[in-house]
C-alpha cells in the first residue's frame, strides 16, 4: 500500500499491514497521571519572559513575535559543554511557530480510517504573525498498493530479503507516534499552539528497525534565530523533560550547537529521539522523499541496502566527517534519475505545485497523494542497480566540478558560494539549496569514502554476492 501521512496525528493501533500500509484506529494513551497533573507549577513563568520577545495579539492569546535575526547555516558546531553528539544529524534551516489555545483533537470517524489524522485548518486567522492553524480533520485519499519487485538472481534476492527483514515495521512507527503525541501535549503546556512533527527516516519510507526518531517542534511558520530563540525554547523543553517527565524520559541532553537539539530516550518505547525547533525544510523533504520512496518499487530496497553498506564501512556518520543518511538517500535518488533510462523523474519539476517551498505546512502532507506511480522502461534488477550505483560514484561522477541535484534530476556545476568552496562532496538540499554533505570537510575522509565505493564495486562485480561487501548475518542481527 502507499502509506500516507501520520505526521502530527493522534496515536493509533494497527488493524492491517501490507508492504507499509497502516490504518489508524482509536487513540492509545500512556497511563500516567503525571502527564495531566493539574498542579503543574508555572513557577517558570519568568522563563517565558526570558524570551525577551515583544508579544503580538492573536485571537485571545499572545504568541511570540518572530525574530528578525537571520537564520544560522553551515556546519554544526560541537556542544559548548562537549556533550557527546553521536549518531546521524540531518540539517534543515527553517521557521518558528508559537502559542494560542490548546486545540482539541477531532476523533476519527468511521469504522476504518487510513493514516491521515486531524491536522490544520485550511485558513489562517488574519494577523501579522502566521501562527500554526488549529486542528481539523482533512479528507483522506486512499493509499495505493505497491508490490515489491521480483528477484530472479542471487544478488537481487539477497537485497530483497535484507530489506524485508530490516525495514521499519508498523509497530516501530506506532511507538514513535505514540511518544510524539504525548510529548506534544506536554510541550503545549509551555507553548500552547505549538505542533510536534515526526520527520526524517521514521516517516519518509527509508527507515529501519533501528532508526532513531527525529522530531521537529514548530512554534511559528517564520524563521527562528537558531542561536538565540531556538536554543532558549529548547532550554525550556529540556527543563520540562528533566523535572516533570523524568519518570518517562531518560538521558535528556541539550546540545547547544548552531542547530540546537534535545536528545533523549523514551523509556516506554526505548526509542532514541532528537528534537529540533522549526527546521521546517525537514518536514517538507520528509514528504518529498516519502513520495520518491513509493514512486517505484525498487527504490526502498536499494536505499536500505546502501545505507546498511555505508554504515558497515564507517562512511555513514556526519559527526565523524562522513556522509549522513539524508545525503546517501539523495545520492541514490540522483543515480536513479540519471540512468540512460531513468527509474525516477524530478518530482519538483513535474509537480511544482505539490513540492514548492512556499506551500503552507498544513498542505505538505497531501503531496504524496497527488502523484501517480512512475512507469519506467528501465527493467534493471536490484543487483544490477546496486552495482551501477557503486560504479557511478566510483568511476563516473566528477566530484571536483559537479553537484548532486535531485531537484534538477542531474549533476549540475558546483556553485561558487562560500558554503560550497573547499567541500569535497556537494549534495544539494532540494528545498533550501544548502549542502547536505558539508560534514565531509577532510580530504582523508573523502578519500576513504571514494575508496569504499571503488573497492566494493570491484568485489561485488566479481562475486555477485552481497556478503562480499556486507556480511548479511551480522547486518540482520543488528537490524
Amino acid at each position: 500500500m502507499f502509506p500516507n501521512s501520520i505526521l502530527g496525528s493522534p496515536p493509533f493501533t494497527p488493524s492491517h499491514q501490507q508492504h507499509g500500509s497502516f490504518f489508524p484506529l482509536s487513540p492509545t494513551l500512556y497511563s500516567h497521571q503525571q502527564f495531566i497533573d493539574a498542579q503543574f507549577n508555572f513557577q517558570n513563568a519568568d522563563l517565558s519572559r526570558a524570551l525577551s520577545l515583544q508579544q503580538l495579539t492573536y485571537g485571545n492569546v499572545s504568541p511570540i513575535q518572530t525574530s528578525s535575526s537571520p537564520l544560522f547555516r553551515g556546519r554544526k558546531l560541537s556542544d559548548e559543554k562537549n556533550l557527546p553528539l553521536d549518531g546521524k544529524r540531518q540539517r534543515f534551516h527553517s521557521p518558528h511557530h508559537e502559542p494560542t489555545v490548546v486545540n482539541q483533537i477531532v476523533p476519527l470517524s468511521g469504522d476504518r480510517r487510513y493514516s491521515v489524522p486531524p491536522l490544520f485548518h485550511a485558513h489562517y486567522m488574519p494577523d501579522i504573525v502566521r501562527c500554526v492553524p488549529p486542528f481539523r480533520e482533512i479528507p483522506f485519499l486512499e493509499p495505493r498498493e505497491i508490490i515489491l519487485p521480483e528477484a530472479k538472481d542471487k544478488l537481487s534476492l539477497q537485497i530483497l530479503e535484507l530489506f524485508e527483514t530490516c525495514q521499519q515495521q508498523l509497530s516501530d512507527l506506532k511507538k514513535k507516534e505514540l511518544c510524539r503525541t504525548q510529548l506534544q501535549r506536554e510541550i503545549q503546556l509551555l507553548f500552547p499552539q505549538s505542533r510536534l512533527f515526526l520527520v526524517g527516516s521514521s516517516l519518509n519510507g527509508f527507515g529501519t528497525r533501528t532508526s532513531d526518531g527525529d522530531l521537529c517542534l514548530v512554534v511559528k511558520e517564520e524563521p527562528v534565530n537558531q542561536k538565540t530563540e531556538a536554543r532558549h525554547i529548547l532550554t525550556l523543553v529540556h527543563k520540562h523533560f528533566c523535572t516533570r517527565l523524568s519518570g518517562y524520559i531518560e538521558r535528556p541532553q541539550l546540545i547547544r550547537a548552531k542547530v540546537p537539539i534535545v536528545k533523549f530516550r523514551d523509556k516506554v518505547s526505548c526509542v532514541e529521539f532528537d528534537l529540533n525547533v522549526n527546521n521546517i525544510a525537514g518536514i517538507r523533504n520528509t514528504f518529498l522523499l516519502r513520495t520518491y520512496a513509493y514512486l517505484e518499487n525498487r527504490v526502498r530496497p536499494l536505499v536500505l541496502v546502501i545505507k546498511k553498506w555505508a554504515s558497515h564501512h564507517d562512511i555513514n556518520d556526519a559527526s565523524r566527517g562522513t556522509l549522513n543518511s539524508y545525503s546517501l538517500v539523495l545520492m541514490v535518488l540522483h543515480y536513479l534519475q540519471t540512468l540512460p533510462e531513468p527509474i525516477l523523474p524530478s518530482l519538483q519539476k513535474i509537480y511544482p505545485e505539490s513540492f514548492s517551498p512556499a506551500i503552507q505546512l498544513h498542505l505538505v502532507h497531501q503531496a504524496p497523494c497527488n502523484v501517480p506511480p512512475y512507469l519506467s522502461k528501465n527493467e534493471s534488477n536490484l543487483g544490477d542497480l546496486l552495482l551501477g550505483f557503486l560504479k557511478y560514484y566510483a568511476t563516473e561522477f566528477d566530484w571536483n566540478s559537479q553537484m548532486i541535484s535531485v531537484r534538477e534530476a542531474k549533476a549540475i556545476p558546483r556553485p561558487d558560494g562560500i558554503e560550497w568552496r573547499n567541500k569535497y562532496i556537494c549534495v544539494e538540499e532540494p528545498f533550501d539549496g544548502t549542502n547536505t554533505a558539508r560534514a565531509v570537510h577532510e580530504k582523508q575522509k573523502f578519500d576513504m569514502i571514494k575508496d569504499q565505493f571503488l573497492k566494493s564495486w570491484h568485489r561485488l562485480k566479481n562475486k555477485r554476492d552481497l556478503n562480499s561487501i556486507l556480511p548479511l548475518r551480522h547486518t540482520v542481527l543488528k537490524r
